[in-house]
């Protein structure tokens, strides 16, 4: 009420300031909370004059600092300040220093009357515009763009909450939004407060100083530009949505804010009901106060709310802060919050979906449930509902999936990123995400509640049939600035509509797809952030440019068809049906009555159907069957052959109905009968309700009372009453035994167990087992006296019969736990407690007291408990008692008495506990003195007197108030004196012993020439409460002597010293007769005493003779021997006067006595090479001071020797003030190392050592020495070892030199790649090539490394001996049967053929695709090179692999030999590489051809239709003048050369006509056949021989011979054309041949066509098939985790494969474990394997370390294929070398991956230490089964266990049964298969000890992915290219026929047909087109099937024989007949 009274009083004087000059208001917060007052200004220019009008409106002096401030903390001080700072209606502070607290909050005065953009865009629909749905979330947004803005510059997390305190009423609710943003100034929260105030249009007062700093404006601020998707956070612009969104929440607010360094927090309230109240008074509407306060400073609040003062108070510790109070909630509004909070929470996440997650949106993420760090600012928004008498419900935005952003992002398989330039500035991001079709549904993600604005009855057509998955709704959503716009949507682009023409793609897959468009801020919006102005209007403007995004950078591609291409590769790779998966196999199935319908059928593991995965073992229910099922799935069964995963519809399922104790069937049933809908809960359910006649529950009673009850608490000694037992089944129903309907009935027991849980484990108390008694069931005893303290349970079990089975068809019986605890009884006795010393006199301290009862428990205290204490001399108190747990607290215990002294006394105290048992404790204390009380000093009992000079001793003692010395840690106490200055201070320090003598500096007054008095005064420093100690002392002049003179004698002259004088005295060389004479104070000579003499003391000696003292006699002063070190000499009083006398001494050299060298430089010097540094040889005295001048000829006496010294070259210099310099020193051969140097001078000698080092470089070595022996290594392989040289002397030392090139040379068969050829010498004169990769032939060849120093050259040769490569093809092996001598009949089969590819080392190559294997047949020609396959060649694919295949071996069965005879090669063609060079190629095989059985007889060439007449003209009667017939087979080939025979021609016609005569007048001509060939000729008719005009006859020759009795030869026909006019027979002959030879000619033309037509649609169909394993291969590349947008060119692929290769060859370079042992130099024999520890790898360390040593004596054993192998090896070492043939080992039946013994013998043994046979944990990267087969002999049935204990543990149980194999453990023992262990003999050796001979370490798992990576990124690559190829060939074809060339032969072709019809009516024949039809089908091209898609003509037929006529206007096409062979290679 006073604050409102006061506020009210303000405003009515505000109102009279408008007619009155400036006032400012000011508060006094230097204390407490004085009201503010009014200054008024009128009259004050400067700020001096307003500083004093300030002092005197607040009564404040001129002498006290005062500072004055604004709000803001900006300090006043100055007339610039005062202008610019101070202002009308301002508020300002008075305060102590400038970052003073307020020590009470203070008020503001503002006004936020509305910006003239309230009237200027007042046009706008306002905010929240109704679309259907609640907008209160769009109004916390608002709230939220407010604190994205604020947290924009945050370095560290940006955090925003928005809290809820909700209640029914809604009058207590209040919503608070929190950031942890930059915060606002006062101005700044003034200028919240104007409406529509926007970014673009906020001033400050221009005159305001420091207000660009403050200025909230974001305008201001530097806007992040190319931020991805637009996330720059500059989303609070138009001053309207957080005003607006406030008053739409609630009625008012409270704006609480912090800015960054202000100590001072701002608050303005407004409210609906302030407003009102001014508007009826009148008053001004838009004015108000800020408030400014300390941080956490509630007392302003006229509230008694808790959550808003709660929050305040968690502003402490905050650097800057913005809390947004709203209050008066309406009532719906909170309904709509509290019971939709995960809905309009989805919302707020749907619209900050980026700022949350970053621009890629949320991901799927593997850190599981760790939430991953936002990619830009660590965005964090969190909403809290705490409802009132409810927990609190907070959730993270960041932690909603649900969000439809989400749905899309999580539910598309691929995206397509784009964007579009608008005119402008403005920039368009925009993505599309494809969801695919799954398992008969639609993944595309349902609206549900997050977009309800789709839920009018107007829209309810967005889901209908015709329009799957996104319906009729727009596919792009649109987020500006990163913050979803909601009521704006783009349907469509033209580019990503559907189009009007039906395509290729299905028009579904265009509602599959959803998008997001990002903008920028260049883009208009609503005030209220609800829609766009112009969005949709500017994309769809023409100027508007679409991109393509690929990784981020723009492609100029056409938009469209990208898209195209996208969208239809989304719908061929993503959209699905029915997976099935986990296949297993092919079976039958007798079962079914259909034959055809039982086999095959694939098995499955499981299948995915619309989003569900079911699997074996799963539970599910059927429909549409009788009865209902429900079942455990047993396997899925599809119709068909499959392999892998597969896509399918249908199939059927194998079920096992349940429950399975009532039934025991095992059912098929069709897949669509699965109950998809049902779920694990409802068909357990029902399972329980089938076995609910089991026992189910147990009912527990207790019939004589003490009941435990469930966690129940009781004392010790309590009993456990009777127990009664009831087991019941689910209906409720007692029982005693099992059901027996199918089972025989079993009885039931009930088993008792009480468990005490004891802190060192579970202890069984009581165990009993009770049967079932028909007069009180299940009974147990009632147990007493539990006293065991803890935790119990008593534990009831249904068990079966004695068996104690707990279990019935694998679920567990009724059981009950009673869970209670044990506790303490009342208290019985007590004992004292550790207690808490020292005890102090007045003190206080605790005594604890433990209280137990009767069974020694601890317990808690009862009530009124008062201990009594008692001691003898002592007086004793106490405050009170505290319980505390078990233990009673004697409270502020205080002692006073006499202890004696400051170490104390000991006390016993008594203590009395009244009513318990045992009552009374003994227990003894030390007291000690307590606390100082006073101070007593003994000194200043008596008159004390000191002479001048002199020190006082002062002692001290420090009492307690009992009067005893008493000790403290901090009892420090001074002594001062005082009457004049300089006087010292005596400290000391009485913690210890409570005493102290005090003592230090003498007491010294200056000039003292008469007696004075000083006062001493003592206290304690840190105990202002004791009183000091004050006394007088009297003072006298000093009597000691105060100064003293010197003298010395210098040839026999004394001489008087001045005090710190410099004497020059030669070196060494004492000086003597000294003398010194004493004065006192005032000049007098004082007598040397003896009490003197004591005292004086020299520096030079540490002894002084008295005798000469007391005669004033010092002794003689040692001169220093050095002439650099000067002496400094003293003579002094020790009586403590500070009486001295110094001087000091400069000795000077003396003459010539010794010699010393120095090197000037590195002593280091390189043979051969001149020392770079001189060595300088000092001349000095004897006491090796330098002669600063040598005398002439000095030189001459110099002499210099040593070992290897070249002393010709040796120089000599004399050098000033030093003595000599040697130059030009050398030295030649010898040692490296140290090295002496002899320099003599006179008489004098030194020596000085060098360091040798080597010369020059003469000569280089290996630094492996292992590369001095041969290098083994494959071709196209890598050296093992780094190729490193090292530069030497003559003497073979290391050089350093640096500057050396050398250059690697190989030989001229040794080629060298991926190493550099030159290189450069380290520092350490080192140079490496690395491992270059090595190509070559098998055998020895010289690699030469050649270095180069000026122009001498050093040479070093390698020998490198190239291994023959088991993974390098060199030849191709056929095996086949050839019983005919290579003579097969035309049409016939060709033997099975077995090819099998050789490796170097002569092994069979096994990792050869089927693919790259080809069989090729051609027809050889006359002039070609018959040992190459033509272009015409047949080429044929292996054979599907059976399972009785050989490994390696591919298999060409049953191929059909060609048509043609004759003579024709095979070759079978490797293809090794992508390259057409990269082919190895069989031996031709040259097989004959020969026809088959005559079939036919024809002419050699095609005949004429002939045309005859009577007339007498015999040439025009004339029908054959000579034909020449052949007998051919069915396929053409000439045959019948051994048969001869007759022929008969006749002449035919139709329909019994008159048939044309032959000469003779007969109708039929015999000729002779000779080796199936005759010759028919001379046939003339008769003349005028009856016949039809015009008529058309036949000539059929027929053959007749006794060797075709079994062959029916179908004979020859002829037509012919009679007519009875020579003349028109003529015409009719011409009309015939030109009929004839355009019959020839379309047949050409028409031949050629279909040729080209069939040849694109074989080049259609190879484009298909390379795309289809195109497609199967990324597919197989994605499964593995490739990235298919990185690897979709040729050029990424390429690179793809050489990142490939570098991380492989990263993995293989990373040291692993390597055998030591040398290998066998014999490996090219392909009968050597090589040895035992290199044949095998293991991957763990122990595990190789254990194994080698257990097989150390076979590691080195070599293993060959054969005997024979094995005795050349023999031979070749001398017998040196221990062998193992494999031929000669036994190879009994044994199965590698049998199971471990245990698991035969002893199936219910479950060992420990994971046992597993020794040879399982080998890997075998070459010949496996031989491997296999030496190894299992080997190591047998060795078993590996952790620890000796396991091993011994499981041979103890399996020796019971079986025979027990040796056992090794991983830490190094072995048990021997006889059972001994133990021993150095049975523990492993140190890896040292194996020198070598440990089995190296597996290609890492990551290198073989890596491997089958880049195989099919190979495979992609070649596939890829090929595809590319074939698609242009295919374009070039098709342009090709639409060629003008082609187009004109059409034409001729189109042409000679109407001349050939037009030809036909003259001649009145129709056969033509049936002949031609014929003709067409016989030339057609056939393809064949999968093993050769080649065409089935014969090999031998040219292509041009099919080509188009060789008219001038025609032209043959050669080249493309040979693509086809081209792309089928």
């Amino acid at each position: 009420m006073a604050a409102n009274s006061k506020s009210k009083t303000l405003e009515a004087d505000s109102k009279t300031l408008d007619e009155e000059d400036s006032v400012v208001f000011v508060y006094d917060r230097r204390k407490g909370n004085d009201p503010e007052r009014l200054i008024h200004l009128g009259g004050i220019f400067n700020y001096q004059t307003f500083k004093e009008r300030i002092r005197q409106e607040f009564n404040i002096g001129t002498t006290t600092h005062i500072v004055i401030a604004t709000t803001n903390r900006q300090e006043v001080k100055d007339d610039k300040g005062y202008e610019e700072l101070v202002d009308h209606y301002d508020t300002l502070y008075i305060l102590n220093h400038i970052s003073q607290v307020l020590p009470a909050p203070t008020k503001e005065r503002v006004e936020y009357l509305p910006h003239y953009d309230t009237l200027v865009k007042s046009g706008m629909y306002e905010y929240y515009a109704s679309e259907g749905q609640n907008p209160l979330p769009f109004a916390f947004a608002e709230l939220i763009d407010n604190s994205l803005t604020a947290t924009s510059e945050n370095l560290g997390p940006r955090q925003i909450e928005l809290r809820l305190f909700l209640d029914e009423s809604g009058d207590k609710s209040m919503i608070c939004v929190i950031d942890n943003g930059k915060g606002m100034t006062s101005r700044q929260l003034n200028n919240w407060a104007i409406y529509r105030l926007s970014k673009f249009s906020r001033k400050e007062r221009k005159h305001k100083k420091g207000d660009e700093e403050e200025d909230d404006d974001e305008s201001t601020a530097s806007v992040p530009e190319n931020v991805p998707r637009s996330l720059n956070s500059d989303i609070s612009y138009f001053g309207v949505g957080g005003k607006q969104a406030i008053f739409f929440i609630g009625h008012a607010t409270r704006m609480v804010t912090k800015p960054k360094d202000s100590r001072d927090v701002h608050e303005l309230a407004i409210s609906k009901e302030q407003f009102e109240r001014r508007e009826k008074n009148r008053e001004s509407i838009y004015s108000g106060f800020i408030s400014n306060r300390p941080v956490g400073d509630h007392r302003h609040l006229d509230t008694e709310d808790p959550n808003m003062k709660q929050l305040i108070c968690d502003e402490i510790g905050k650097e800057s802060f913005t809390h947004v109070f709203i209050t008066g909630i309406s009532q719906h509004h909170v309904q709509y919050l509290r019971h939709d909070f995960i809905g309009w929470c989805k919302q707020l996440a749907h619209i900050y979906h980026y700022y949350i997650h970053g621009p890629r949106g949320n991901e799927v993420s593997g850190l599981g449930n760790k939430r991953p760090i936002s990619p830009f600012k660590n965005i964090d928004i969190s909403i809290s509902l705490h409802d009132k008498g409810k927990s609190p419900r907070t959730i993270n935005l960041r932690d909603i999936a649900q969000d439809m952003q989400t749905k899309y992002i999580r539910s598309a398989v691929d995206s397509f990123e784009f964007r579009a330039v608008v005119e402008g500035t403005g920039i368009v991001e925009g993505i599309l995400r494809y969801h695919p079709f799954l398992y008969e549904r639609e993944t595309y993600p349902c609206e549900g509640e997050t977009r309800g604005e789709y839920d009018n009855a107007e829209d309810r057509d967005y889901y209908n049939e015709v329009r799957p998955a996104r319906g009729n709704r727009p596919i792009f959503e649109c987020y500006w600035n990163g913050r979803l716009i909601p009521y704006t949507c783009v349907e469509n682009f033209d580019w990503c509509a559907v189009p009007k023409k039906r395509g290729s793609i299905p028009t579904e897959c265009y509602n599959r797809i959803s998008g997001v468009l990002w903008t920028n801020d260049k883009f208009e919006i609503s005030t209220n952030k609800l829609t766009f102005m112009d969005l949709e209007v500017r994309l769809r403007d023409k100027n508007t440019i679409f991109q393509k995004i690929i990784l981020g950078q723009a492609q100029r591609v056409k938009i469209d068809r990208q898209f195209s291409e996208w969208l239809r590769e989304c719908h061929e790779s993503f959209d699905k049906q029915v997976k099935f998966s986990g296949f297993e196999g092919i079976i039958s199935r007798p079962e079914i009555t259909v034959k055809r319908q039982q086999s095959p059928w694939a098995v499955f593991k499981a299948i995915e159907w619309d989003g569900k995965e079911f699997t074996r073992g799963q539970l599910v229910r059927t429909i549409r069957t009788v009865p209902i099922m429900n079942a455990t799935i047993k396997r899925f069964l599809l119709f068909g052959h499959h392999e892998g995963d597969v896509f399918a519809t249908g199939g059927e399922m194998e079920i096992t109905q349940e429950p399975a104790l009532l039934y025991n069937e095992v059912r098929i049933v069709p897949l669509c009968k699965l109950d998809r809908t049902t779920n694990d809960r409802t068909l357990k359910k029902y399972i329980e309700e089938e076995e609910g006649k089991l026992p189910e529950k147990l009912v527990v009673t207790w019939p004589d009372g003490y009941e435990i009850k469930q966690g129940e608490r009781k004392p010790a000694g309590s009993t456990v009453g009777a127990i009664q037992i009831d087991i019941k089944n689910r209906k409720g129903e007692s029982i005693s035994r099992l059901p027996g309907s199918h089972l025989t009935p079993k009885k039931l027991l009930v088993e008792l167990k009480v468990i005490w849980h004891a802190p060192n484990g579970d202890e069984e108390l009581v165990s009993h087992l009770s049967q079932h008694v028909k007069a009180w069931g299940f009974w147990f005893k009632k147990m007493e006296n539990m006293k065991n303290l803890g935790n119990h349970t008593i534990k009831v079990q249904v068990v079966l019969n004695e068996s104690g089975v707990t279990e019935f068809g694998g679920k567990p019986l009724p059981s009950q736990k009673i869970k209670f605890s044990i506790t303490e009884a009342a208290p019985n006795k007590f004992s004292v407690g550790l207690l808490d010393p020292p005890f102090r006199v007045g003190l206080p301290f605790t005594i604890p007291l433990e209280l137990q009862d009767e069974f020694n428990h601890s317990t808690k205290p009862i009530a009124d408990m008062k201990p009594v204490l008692e001691a003898s001399g002592l007086e004793l108190s106490y405050d009170g008692v505290q319980a505390k747990g078990t233990t009673l607290l004697v409270k502020n215990v205080t002692a006073i008495g006499d202890v004696g002294s400051f170490q104390g006394k000991n006390f016993t105290l008594k203590v009395t506990l009244p009513g318990l048992a045992f009552p009374t404790q003994m227990m003894k204390i030390r007291l000690a003195p307590g606390q100082p009380c006073s101070l007593h000093v003994p000194t200043f009992d008596e008159d004390i007197t000191i002479e001048n000079g002199q020190a006082l001793t002062v002692d001290i003692e420090v009492r307690d108030k009992a009067g005893n010395v008493t000790m403290h840690p901090k009892l420090n106490v001074n002594c001062k004196f005082l009457g004049t200055a300089g006087l010292p201070t005596y400290c000391g320090d009485c913690s210890f012993s409570g005493k102290t003598r005090l003592t230090g500096n003498v007491i010294y007054l200056k000039n003292m020439k008469k007696g004075q008095k000083i006062t001493a005064k003592v206290s304690l420093l840190n105990f202002n409460d004791i009183a000091p100690v004050e006394k007088v002392i009297q003072v006298f002049p000093n009597s000691n002597p105060c100064y003293m003179d010197m003298w010395y004698t210098e040839d026999n002259t004394r001489k008087k010293l001045r005090h710190q004088e410099e004497v020059k005295w030669q070196a060494g060389q004492p000086i003597k007769g000294i003398l010194f004479v004493l004065f006192d104070e005032g000049g007098r000579q004082i007598p040397i005493t003896a009490d003197i003499a004591s005292k004086v003391k020299v520096s030079w000696m540490p002894r002084v003779s008295q005798e000469k003292l007391l005669q004033g006699i010092l002794p003689d002063i040692k001169v220093p021997s050095s002439a650099a070190d000067s002496k400094y000499v003293q003579v002094s009083l020790s009586d403590g006067s500070g009486l001295e006398f110094g001087f000091t001494i400069r000795p000077e050299p003396g003459e010539v006595a010794q010699i010393k060298c120095v090197c000037q430089g590195s002593k280091k010097a390189r043979l051969g090479e001149v020392l770079e540094p001189d060595i300088i040889v000092n001349v000095t005295d004897i006491n090796g001071n330098r002669i600063k001048k040598v005398p002439h000829g000095a030189l001459s006496h110099l002499e210099v020797t040593g070992e290897g010294l070249k002393t010709k070259q040796l120089q000599k210099v004399i050098l000033p003030n030093t003595g000599f310099a040697l130059r030009q020193i050398r030295f030649e051969g010898g040692n490296l190392g140290q090295r002496e140097l002899c320099i003599k001078y006179h008489d004098f000698t030194d020596y000085i050592k060098l360091q040798m080092m080597a010369g020059l470089p003469t000569q280089l070595t290996f630094v492996d020495p292992a590369l001095n022996e041969p290098i083994l290594v494959y071709s196209n392989a890598k050296i093992d070892k780094n190729l490193t040289v090292q530069l030497c002397d003559e003497s073979g030392n290391p050089t350093s030199d640096s500057n050396v090139r050398l250059t690697l040379i190989p030989s001229t068969n040794l080629q060298l790649s991926h190493v550099h050829l030159q290189s450069k010498a380290d520092k350490e004169g080192r140079a490496t090539f690395g491992k270059p990769l090595v190509v070559a032939q098998t055998g020895h060849h010289k690699l030469t490394i050649k270095a180069t120093l000026g122009r001498s050259t050093l040479v070093l040769a390698a020998d490198i001996y190239v291994q023959p490569d088991p993974n390098k093809i060199t030849s191709v092996e056929v095996d086949f049967q050839n019983p005919n001598n290579f003579l097969l009949p035309a049409g016939g089969t060709f033997p099975d053929f077995d090819v099998s590819v050789r490796a170097e080392n002569g092994s069979i190559f096994t990792k050869l695709s089927p693919k790259n294997v080809l069989m090729r047949i051609w027809k050889v020609g006359s002039s070609a090179d018959s040992s190459k396959a033509s272009l015409q060649a047949v080429s044929y694919v292996p054979d599907t692999r059976l399972e009785e295949d050989k490994p390696g071996h591919f298999y060409f069965r049953n191929r059909t030999v060609p048509e043609v005879a004759g003579q024709h090669n095979l070759i079978f063609q490797i293809h090794v590489g992508t390259s057409d060079a990269n082919v190895i190629v069989s031996k031709v095989m040259c097989y004959t051809i020969h026809p088959e059985v005559p079939f036919k007889l024809a002419p050699d060439t095609r005949q004429a239709m002939l045309t005859v007449s009577n007339t007498h003209k015999s040439h025009s009667r004339s029908l054959v003048k000579t034909l020449k017939l052949q007998l051919k087979d069915k396929y053409g080939n000439a045959t019948g050369t051994n048969i001869s025979g007759k022929v008969t021609v006749t002449l035919c016609g139709e329909n019994d006509s008159e048939i044309p005569m032959l000469v003779g007048n007969k109708s039929t001509a015999a000729f002779n056949m000779n080796k199936g060939v005759v010759t028919v000729q001379s046939l003339v008719l008769q003349e005028s021989t009856p016949g039809k005009d015009g008529g058309e006859y036949s000539m059929k020759v027929e053959v007749d011979s006794p060797q075709l009795k079994q062959h029916d030869v179908e004979a020859y026909t002829q037509p012919f054309l009679f007519y009875n006019d020579a003349k028109k027979q003529y015409r009719m002959a011409q009309l015939t041949k030109e009929r004839d030879t355009l019959l020839q000619t379309i047949n050409a033309f028409q031949g050629f066509f279909q040729t080209t037509d069939k040849l694109v649609e074989e080049m259609k169909y190879s484009v298909e098939e390379v795309m289809q394993n195109e497609n199967q291969i990324k597919s197989e590349l994605r499964k593995m985790g490739s990235l298919m947008n990185q690897i979709n060119t040729v050029s990424n692929i390429q690179s793809y494969i050489e990142q490939l290769e570098r991380d492989n060859e990263t993995l293989l370079l990373k040291p692993r474990r390597q055998c030591g042992l040398n290998p066998y130099l014999g490996l090219n024999d392909p009968d050597v394997l090589g040895r035992v520890g290199q044949l095998a790898k293991v991957e763990d360390d122990t595990i190789a370390h254990v194994l080698s040593w257990h097989m150390v004596s076979d590691m080195d054993c070599l293993i060959t294929k054969t005997n024979a192998a094995a005795m050349r090896v023999h031979k070749a070492t001398n017998g040196r070398q221990q062998l193992l043939p494999i031929d000669s080992i036994y190879k009994k039946n044994q199965e590698w991956n049998r199971p471990l013994p245990h698991l035969r013998y002893l199936k219910n043994y479950r060992p420990t230490g994971n046992p597993v046979f020794a040879r399982a944990l080998l890997r075998f990267p070459v010949h496996e089964e031989e491997c296999k087969l030496v190894f299992g002999m080997l190591l047998a049935d060795t078993i590996i266990f952790d620890t000796l204990e396991d091993a011994t543990a499981y041979r103890q149980e399996l020796v019971k049964v079986t025979y027990c194999p040796p056992l090794l453990t991983r830490d190094g023992n072995r048990i021997r298969s006889n059972g001994k262990f133990g021993g150095s003999q049975n523990q492993f050796l140190s890896l040292e000890k194996l020198k070598g001979a440990v089995f190296g370490a597996p290609i890492p798992e990551s290198c073989r992915r890596l491997a089958k990576l880049k195989e099919l990124a190979e495979s992609l690559e070649q596939v890829m290219q090929k595809r590319i190829e074939a698609a242009r060939e295919l374009q070039a074809q098709k342009e090709e026929q639409n060629s003008a060339s082609m187009r004109n032969k059409r034409r001729e072709c189109q042409e000679a047909k109407e001349q050939l019809a037009l030809i036909e009516k003259k001649l009145g024949v129709a056969q033509s087109g049936q002949t031609l039809e014929s003709q067409e089908n016989s030339s057609r091209v056939p393809l064949h099937g999968k093993r050769g898609r080649s065409m089935s003509r014969s090999p031998a037929m040219p292509m041009e024989d099919l080509s188009s006529p060789g008219t001038p206007r025609t032209r043959r096409t050669p080249n493309h007949s040979a693509s086809p062979a081209k792309r089928r290679r």
